[in-house]
C-alpha cells in the first residue's frame, strides 16, 4: 500500500534538504501507533532515471518510555564507489527499528469512506478537518466512483477506485492482469503516460505497477490503464499537509466595553483557520462584532466593545489540531460624573436633559414612570459615556419627572422639566395685513383665538378708546381660548384700526386689526372706441372714480345696434383690463357699446352708452409682389390686388421702402396708386432695398406685403434669348391677300435693339410693319404678296450679346394654266394626250391636274379625271364619230388655275374600223439609287418622355436602313426601335436620358448607292417645372419633340 495516500491525521511524511551537506532527509512520523501499523515498510527513492529501495519491519509495543532519538541521516551511505553508477543511494545499513511512543488507540479513518457515508450538510466540515482543497472535484470523482464496476476477463485486480497522497510524497497504482501477455498502457486524463523520472513503471509476474514521484496539485486527476480492449479507471487526490497549532490560546479576563484579543499561532503562513464559540462556528462579516487579523503564522480574533454576552469559550480548528480557552466579560465599577438638572423652558422651545457616566453603556428613560417613546420631536442621544434626551418644541404635556437609569447597573438619576407658555394671539385666519372687510349694512363677529397660561386677560380698543363689554352695537366677548369682538349692522364709519391686548403672569402680547367696510362700486364714465374693423372694434374707459372700498375685479361689456333697445352681454368671464375688444358685428351697421363694473361685493349701475360707430374693415395684404424691372437708378415693381376687400372698397395703394441695414420706411409714392405697377425711381447705385406695398381704404392700410428679399439697385444685363412660337420654326405659309400677324417674344435687359432683315436686306416698312415692345416683336402683312416671301432674320442685341433667329415666309397663289396641251394620238375610244407644267406654279408645288372634255357640237365640258399628277394621260370611253376638244387645269395647294389650255386640235373618233396597232413601248428603268426624300432635323427631348427621329427615303431596289448615334451602328438596344413604313423611317427612343444625347445618322443602302443624313439631339431635364439647363433655343430647322 501506497503510505502516500493515507497520509494525514496520525501519519505525515517530510521531507527535507540540507544545501552544506547536500544530504537529503526523508521522515515518516506515526502520531498515533496503532497494533495494526506493525508491518514491513519500504522506503524508494529515484533521482532521473536511478532507482533505489530499502525496507524495513515496525512492531507496535505497549509504551514503556521515551521513544529513543535516532538519526536516520547517519545511516546513509554510497553504493558502488568509483564505479560508474557512483552517487546511487543504498539504503541497506540506513533503516533501523524505532521504538514509538505508544499512543491511545484511535481507530484509522478513510476520507473516502467517510464522504460516502456522510450527510452532504457536513462535506465541507470533514473537508476542513482533513485538509482536502478541491471538494467539488472530490465530490464529482466520489459520484463515478459509485458506479459498479462490472467484472473484468483482462484484469485479475483492478485499481482501487480511489487513492489519496500528500502534496510532494509518492503514490503507487497496482493492477494485476489475468493474462500476462497482454499488453499494459497507462493514461492520465485521455493522455498515455510516457516513462520518465515521475512516472516509473514495474512488472512482477502478473502484476503491472505505476509510481508517481514528487506528486503536485497537477497530477490531482483521472488516470486509468487499458489492457487489450478492457481497461479500469482510478481518481487520485492529492492534498495540502496538515495546519498543526504551535502556539495555544490562553484564558483572558476583560470588562465590558474593552476591546479583547484571542492569539494563537499555526505552523503554515495564511493557513485556513476556523474559530468557534461555543462549539458553533464565527463568520466574520461588515456586520459582525468578530474580526479575524492573520499576520503570517498568528492568528488573531477581536472582539470589539465585550460585552457580558460575549462570556464563553473560543475555540480554534486547523487541519491538524485544536485549541481553545475561556474568556470571562465583567462590568465596570459605574461613577456618575454629569448628573441630570431640573429646567424650566418656553413652550416650544428645545428640551435637553444631559447626564455623563463613567462607562460606555446603555441605559433607559422614563417620564413620571412610564417609558419614553422616541418620536420626530424626541430623540434620545447615546454618544460614549454621554446620555442625552433632546425635545424639540416643547410642549405643555412635555412637563414632569424624567429618569435616566443605566443599564445592569442599580443607578437611577432623576430631573424635573416644567413648560411655561406666554399670551399669544393667534391671526392665521386673517390675510397677511390682518385686514377683516365686512360688508356694509351686514353684522361682523370677530373671533380671535388666544393662547397662554394661564388664560390671559384680553382688552379691545380704538383710537385709544377701549371698547367695554355689554350690549352696545360695537361690544366685546371674552372666552377661555379665544376674544371676540361683535359689530351689529356695520357702517362706513366703522372702517379703521383695532387694537387687542393680552396678559397674565408669564407676558403679554399686542396686535392691530385693520376693519374694512365695503360696498358695490359706481358706474364708469362711458367708453370710447378707438378702433374699428370689419366685424370688430376696440374700445377702453376709465375705472370708476370710488371702488366701493374693495378692488374691482374686472368689467362686464354690453352692445347694441343704435337702433334697437335690446342689449347684448359680450363677455361671461370679467374683463380684467380697461380695454376690450367686440368682434362679430355687421360691417356698415352702427353700435353702442356700456360698461358694468364688478369687485367682490357686486356689480355696478351700467355706464352711459359711447358714442355711435360703424365697424369698417381693411383689405387683406396685396399679393403676388414682384419685381418688374431694375435700373441702375430706379425698381419698378408690380403687384396683384388684395385677396378681400370688403364693403370699404380699395381707394388705392401705398408703396415704401427701406435701405438695407434701416428701419426707417420711406413712401415712394405722394398720392394712393391706382394701379398695380410703381416704379420708385431716384435711387444710388448699388444700393440694396427692402420693399413693400399696403392696400388703403376708408378703414385704413392693410398689413403690408413684403418682398421677400433684398433689391439690388443697378441695371442687370440679361442676355438675350429668342423665344421662336413652334408653328414657326418650319416654313410659314399664307395665300396672296390674307393677313401676316407674326409675335415673336424675347428677352434680355436692359431693353435689347432688335433688326429685321429680309434675306440680307433692310425691310421695305412702307410694305411691312414692324413693331416692338420690351419683350416681344411683331410683323404685320395687311395684305399678303408673293413679293413678301422670303427669309426674315431677326436679330436681338443687349450691350455686347447678340441672338438671332430666322423665319421662313412663303406667300401662295393660285398656280397659271399648263403651257402647251397636244393631242399626241388616236385610237379607237381613246386619245392620248401630254402637256407641259405651267410657267407660273404660284409659288407653291403643283398637286395634280384636272383634264376635262367636250363635244364639239355642244362644246359643253366636262370633268373626265382630277387630282392628275403626271403630265401625260389617256382618255378613254369616247362616243365614237364625236370630235373632241381637251383642256387642262393645274392645281397646287391653292387651288386649281384660273385659267386651262385647250388642245388646239380636236379629236375625231372615226366610226370605220381601222385596225389597231399596238405602239411599241421600250421597258421603263424603275431602279434608283437610294434618296432621302425628308431630311432628319436637330431636336431637342424631355428627359423621361419618348423622343422620335423621321426621314423617308426611295431607292429600288429597296435599300437597306441603318441607324447610327455618334458613328456607332445603333443594334439590338432595347432603348430604340426601328419603324419603316412606305418610304417614312422612324427611330423612337425609350424615356431617353441626358447620356441619350448626340449625333444621330440614318444610313440608306442598296446595289446603286448610300446615302447618309444626320441631326443632333439634345435631352433636357425638368427639375420642378423648370428645363435644366435653361430654356431650350431653336435654331432655324430645328424642332421640338
Amino acid at each position: 500500500m501506497d503510505l502516500a495516500s493515507k497520509a494525514g491525521k496520525h501519519l505525515q511524511l517530510k521531507e527535507t534538504f540540507e544545501r552544506q551537506t547536500r544530504m537529503y532527509t526523508f521522515e515518516m512520523q506515526i502520531i498515533k501507533a496503532k497494533e495494526n501499523y506493525a508491518g514491513n515498510y519500504r522506503c524508494e527513492v529515484t533521482y532521473k532515471d536511478k532507482f533505489d529501495s530499502c525496507s524495513f519491519d515496525l512492531e507496535v509495543h505497549e509504551s514503556t518510555g521515551m521513544t529513543p532519538n535516532i538519526d536516520i541521516r547517519s545511516a546513509f551511505k554510497r553504493s558502488g564507489e568509483g564505479q560508474e553508477d557512483a552517487g546511487e543511494l543504498d539504503f541497506s545499513g540506513l533503516l533501523k527499528r524505532r521504538e514509538v511512543k505508544p499512543q491511545e488507540e484511535e481507530p484509522e479513518v478513510d476520507v473516502w469512506e467517510l464522504l460516502k457515508n456522510a450527510n452532504p450538510n457536513e462535506y465541507e466540515k470533514i473537508a476542513f478537518q482533513y485538509g482536502i482543497t478541491d471538494l467539488r472535484g472530490m465530490l464529482k470523482r466520489l459520484k463515478r466512483m459509485r458506479r459498479v464496476e462490472k467484472k473484468s476477463a483482462a484484469f485479475a485486480k483492478i485499481l482501487d477506485p480511489a487513492y489519496q497522497v500528500d502534496k510532494g510524497g509518492r503514490v503507487r497504482f497496482v493492477v494485476e492482469l489475468a493474462d500476462p501477455k497482454l499488453e499494459v498502457k497507462w493514461y492520465k486524463n485521455g493522455q498515455e503516460i510516457r516513462p520518465s523520472t515521475k512516472y516509473i513503471f514495474e512488472h512482477k509476474g502478473c502484476e503491472r505497477i505505476m509510481f508517481i514521484n514528487n506528486c503536485s496539485l497537477t497530477d490531482d486527476s483521472e488516470y486509468y490503464v487499458t489492457a487489450g480492449d478492457e481497461k479500469c479507471s482510478t481518481e487520485l487526490f492529492v492534498r495540502e499537509p496538515p495546519i498543526m497549532v504551535t502556539k495555544q490560546l490562553e484564558d483572558t479576563k476583560a470588562y465590558c466595553g474593552e476591546r479583547v484579543e484571542l492569539e494563537c499561532e499555526v505552523s503554515e503562513d495564511d493557513a485556513n483557520v476556523k474559530w468557534f464559540k461555543n462549539g458553533e462556528e464565527i463568520f466574520p462579516g461588515p456586520k459582525s462584532r468578530y474580526r479575524i487579523k492573520v499576520e503570517g503564522k498568528k492568528h488573531i480574533l477581536i472582539i470589539e466593545g465585550a460585552t457580558k454576552a460575549d462570556t464563553a469559550e473560543y475555540s480554534v480548528m486547523t487541519t491538524g489540531g485544536q485549541s481553545s480557552a475561556k474568556l470571562s466579560v465583567d462590568l465596570k465599577p459605574l461613577k456618575i460624573l454629569t448628573p441630570l438638572t431640573d429646567q424650566t423652558v418656553n413652550l416650544g422651545k428645545e428640551i435637553c436633559l444631559k447626564c455623563e457616566v463613567s462607562e460606555n453603556i446603555t441605559g433607559k428613560w422614563t417620564k413620571n414612570g412610564l417609558p419614553v417613546q422616541e418620536s420626530d420631536r424626541l430623540k434620545v442621544v447615546h454618544k460614549g459615556r454621554i446620555h442625552k434626551l433632546v425635545i424639540a418644541n416643547a410642549l405643555i404635556e412635555d412637563e414632569g419627572d424624567y429618569v435616566f437609569t443605566p443599564d445592569a447597573y442599580n443607578i437611577t438619576l432623576p430631573a424635573k422639566v416644567h413648560v411655561i407658555d406666554p399670551p399669544k394671539i393667534i391671526l392665521d385666519g386673517l390675510d397677511a395685513d390682518n385686514t377683516v372687510t365686512v360688508i356694509a349694512g351686514s353684522k361682523l363677529r370677530l373671533e380671535i383665538p388666544v393662547t397662554g397660561e394661564p388664560p390671559p386677560k384680553a382688552i379691545w380698543s380704538r383710537a385709544d378708546k377701549a371698547i367695554m363689554e355689554g350690549s352696545g352695537r360695537i361690544r366685546a366677548e371674552s372666552y377661555p381660548d379665544s376674544s371676540t369682538l361683535v359689530i351689529d349692522v356695520a357702517e362706513k364709519d366703522d372702517s379703521g384700526v383695532y387694537h387687542i391686548n393680552l396678559k397674565n403672569e408669564a407676558g403679554e402680547a399686542h396686535a392691530s386689526i385693520k376693519i374694512k367696510v365695503v360696498d358695490i362700486p359706481d358706474p364708469p364714465v362711458a367708453p370710447n372706441v378707438t378702433e374699428v374693423g370689419d366685424d370688430w372694434c376696440i374700445m377702453s374707459w376709465e375705472p370708476p372714480v370710488y371702488d366701493g372700498g374693495s378692488p374691482i375685479l374686472g368689467y362686464f361689456i354690453e352692445r347694441k345696434k343704435k337702433q334697437s333697445s335690446r342689449w347684448m352681454r359680450l363677455n361671461f368671464d370679467l374683463c380684467k383690463e380697461t380695454t376690450f375688444e367686440p368682434k362679430k358685428m355687421i360691417e356698415g351697421v352702427a353700435y353702442e357699446v356700456r360698461i358694468f363694473a364688478v369687485n367682490a361685493i357686486g356689480i355696478s349701475k351700467p355706464s352711459m352708452p359711447s358714442r355711435p360707430f360703424v365697424p369698417l374693415a381693411v383689405t387683406s395684404p396685396p399679393t403676388l409682389l414682384a419685381v418688374d424691372s431694375v435700373t441702375d437708378t430706379s425698381v419698378t415693381m408690380k403687384w396683384r390686388p388684395p385677396d378681400q376687400i370688403g364693403a370699404a372698397g380699395l381707394d388705392g395703394y401705398v408703396l415704401e421702402y427701406c435701405f438695407e441695414g434701416s428701419d426707417n420706411w420711406i413712401v415712394a409714392n405722394t398720392d394712393l396708386i391706382d394701379k398695380t405697377k410703381f416704379t420708385i425711381t431716384d435711387l444710388p447705385t448699388d444700393a440694396k432695398i427692402f420693399v413693400r406695398v399696403k392696400a388703403v381704404n376708408k378703414a385704413g392700410a392693410s398689413e403690408p406685403k413684403y418682398y421677400s428679399q433684398p433689391i439690388l439697385v443697378k441695371q442687370i444685363i440679361e442676355p438675350p434669348k429668342i423665344r421662336i412660337p413652334r408653328h414657326l420654326k418650319q416654313t410659314y405659309i399664307r395665300r396672296v391677300g390674307e393677313a401676316v400677324n407674326l409675335v415673336i417674344p424675347f428677352q434680355g435687359k436692359p431693353r435689347p435693339e432688335l433688326t429685321w432683315k429680309k434675306d440680307g436686306a433692310e425691310i421695305d416698312k412702307n410694305q411691312i410693319n414692324i413693331r416692338n415692345s420690351e419683350t416681344d416683336t411683331i410683323i404685320f402683312i395687311r395684305k399678303a404678296e408673293r413679293s413678301h416671301s422670303g427669309k426674315y432674320d431677326l436679330q436681338v442685341k443687349v450691350e455686347k450679346y447678340t441672338e438671332t433667329a430666322s423665319i421662313d415666309i412663303q406667300i401662295v397663289d393660285r398656280p397659271g394654266p399648263p403651257q402647251l396641251v397636244k393631242i399626241e394620238d388616236v385610237w379607237g375610244e381613246n386619245v392620248a394626250l401630254s402637256w407641259t407644267p405651267p410657267k407660273d406654279d404660284g409659288n407653291a408645288a403643283i398637286t395634280g391636274y384636272t383634264i376635262q372634255k367636250a363635244d364639239k357640237k355642244s362644246m359643253e365640258w366636262f370633268t373626265v379625271i382630277e387630282h392628275y399628277h403626271r403630265t401625260s394621260a389617256t382618255i378613254t370611253e369616247l362616243v365614237i364619230g364625236n370630235e373632241y376638244y381637251f383642256r387642262v387645269f393645274a392645281e397646287n395647294m391653292c387651288g386649281l388655275s384660273e385659267d386651262a389650255t385647250m388642245t388646239k386640235e380636236s379629236a375625231v373618233i372615226a366610226k370605220d374600223g381601222k385596225i389597231y396597232k399596238n405602239p411599241v413601248y421600250e421597258d421603263f428603268d424603275f431602279t434608283e439609287a437610294p434618296m432621302f426624300t425628308q431630311p432628319l432635323v436637330n431636336t431637342y427631348a424631355i428627359a423621361g418622355y419618348n423622343a422620335t427621329l423621321n426621314c423617308s427615303v426611295r431607292g429600288n431596289p429597296k435599300p437597306k436602313i441603318t441607324w447610327m448615334k455618334n458613328k456607332v451602328a445603333i443594334v439590338d438596344d432595347p432603348r430604340y426601335r426601328m419603324f419603316s413604313n412606305q418610304g417614312v423611317c422612324t427611330l423612337e427612343i425609350r424615356k431617353p436620358s441626358p447620356y441619350d444625347g448626340g449625333t444621330y445618322c440614318c444610313k440608306a443602302v442598296n446595289d446603286l448607292g448610300t446615302v447618309e443624313i444626320e441631326c443632333k439631339l439634345e435631352v433636357k431635364v425638368i427639375y420642378q417645372g423648370v428645363n435644366t439647363p435653361g430654356q431650350p433655343v431653336f435654331l432655324a430647322g430645328q424642332q421640338q419633340v
